[in-house]
C-alpha cells in the first residue's frame, strides 16, 4: 500500500527523534533528505564530520548514522508509519547510507518498535560511577536477544576477558595520549565554554565529562584529560564494571550499519530496563588492539563497541543540532 502524502512538518518531528542518537564525540555525522513525492527519507554520512585519525575507515561514522536510522524507524512507527529500509542503496555513492520508505500502515513485527519511543530522549551516556549491583540475568538475556534482531551479537565477557578488555582500554588511552593528531581531534569535539570554541549544538560539553576517575577501574573515556577544569571532581568508579561487546561476523559497511542499529536498540532497551550506559571505542580505534578485544574462542569475528552497563546516575543530555540543520526537503 502506498503512503498518503507526508507533510514536511511531520518529517521534522521524526528527524528530531532520530538525532537523539549517540555518535563518536557527539559529532552527529548525518544528513537527511526528504522526498515528498515518494515519501522517502534518505540518510547520508556527512564527510565534513569524519575523524581521519581516530576513524580513518569511517566505521564509527557508520555506527552513529545507523543509530540515528534506528531512531528514525522507532519514530516512524510511533507516528503510524511503516519504515521500509534499504541499506547502502547506491554503490556509486558510499555516503548514501540508507533509504527509508515511510509507508502508511505499520505491520508486525515493526510495530513493536514504538515501545522504544519513550526512551529516545531519556537515553543519555553516563560517565559517572555505577554501583557494583549485579544485573539480573533476564535483563542481560533480553539485551542479547535485541542484538540478534538486528543480525548482531552481544557478548558478555567473563572475568578474565573483562580484565583483558580493560587492559586494552588503558593501553589505547596511553596511545592516544602520545599521539598529538588524535589528541587534537578529540579536543576539537570537546566544549569547555572557552572563547572561540565551536557551537554548543555539537561535541561533548564539560558538564558531560563526568568526574575524573580515582584509579582506572572502569572503561570511561576521559574527555577532560588534556583540558583540565578547575571545578571537576574525582570519584571512585565501580571496581568490577559490567561490560558487553557488540559485534558481527563481518566487517563491511553493511555490517557497520547493522551494528549501529543494534547498538541503539540495546541502549534503548537498557534504558527501559532501568540501566544506565556508556560506551567506549578507544581500543577499537587502533587496528593492532581491536583484534585482541574479541574472545578468540567465540565466533563473533569483529567487535564494534564496548558497552558499559549498570545502575547509577543518569547522564545529562548533550546538545544536538536542530533538525533544520541536518534535513533537506527536495
Amino acid at each position: 500500500m502506498s503512503a498518503q502524502p507526508l507533510e514536511p512538518a511531520a518529517v521534522v518531528s521524526l528527524i528530531e527523534d532520530a538525532v537523539t542518537a549517540p555518535s563518536m564525540h557527539n559529532a552527529q555525522p548525518w544528513r537527511f533528505v526528504f522526498r515528498p513525492s515518494s515519501g522517502t527519507v534518505e540518510l547520508y554520512g556527512d564527510s565534513t564530520r569524519a575523524m581521519p585519525h581516530s576513524d580513518p575507515n569511517h566505521r564509527a561514522l557508520h555506527l552513529g548514522c545507523a543509530a540515528a536510522l534506528f531512531n528514525l524507524r522507532v519514530a516512524a512507527v510511533h507516528a503510524g508509519r511503516e519504515p521500509v529500509v534499504r541499506l547502502l542503496p547506491d554503490p556509486r555513492d558510499p555516503w548514501f547510507l540508507a533509504e527509508v520508505h515511510l509507508r502508511e500502515t505499520t505491520a508486525e513485527p515493526e510495530a513493536r518498535l514504538a515501545l522504544f519511543h519513550p526512551a529516545l530522549r531519556r537515553r543519555h551516556t553516563s560517565r559517572f560511577p555505577f554501583t557494583d549491583e549485579e544485573i539480573p540475568a533476564p535483563i542481560l538475556d533480553g539485551l542479547r536477544a535485541v542484538a540478534l534482531l538486528e543480525e548482531c551479537r552481544l557478548i558478555l565477557p567473563d572475568a578474565w576477558h573483562t580484565e583483558a578488555v580493560l587492559d586494552l582500554v588503558h593501553d589505547s588511552e596511553n596511545r592516544e595520549e602520545s599521539n598529538p593528531a588524535v589528541r587534537e581531534e578529540t579536543a576539537a569535539w570537546t566544549r569547555t565554554g572557552a572563547p572561540g570554541e565551536g557551537p554548543a549544538t555539537e561535541g561533548i560539553p564539560a558538564y558531560a565529562f563526568g568526574p575524573r576517575q580515582s584509579g582506572m577501574s572502569a572503561p570511561v573515556r576521559d574527555f577532560g584529560s588534556w583540558r583540565p577544569l578547575m571545578a571537576r571532581d574525582s570519584a571512585v568508579f565501580e571496581k568490577h564494571p559490567h561490560i558487553a561487546l557488540l559485534g558481527t561476523s563481518g566487517d563491511t559497511p553493511t555490517d557497520w550499519m547493522k551494528a549501529g542499529q543494534a547498538l541503539q536498540r540495546i541502549l534503548l532497551q537498557a534504558t527501559l530496563d532501568g540501566l544506565v550506559t556508556s560506551m567506549t571505542s578507544q581500543p577499537l580505534e587502533w587496528p593492532e588492539l581491536r583484534w585482541a578485544v574479541r574472545d578468540p574462542s567465540d565466533a563473533m569475528g569483529h567487535v564494534h563497541m564496548v558497552i558499559r552497563l549498570g545502575y547509577g546516575p543518569e547522564g545529562p543530555a548533550t546538545p544536538r543540532r536542530p533538525a533544520q540543520d541536518v534535513l533537506t526537503v527536495v
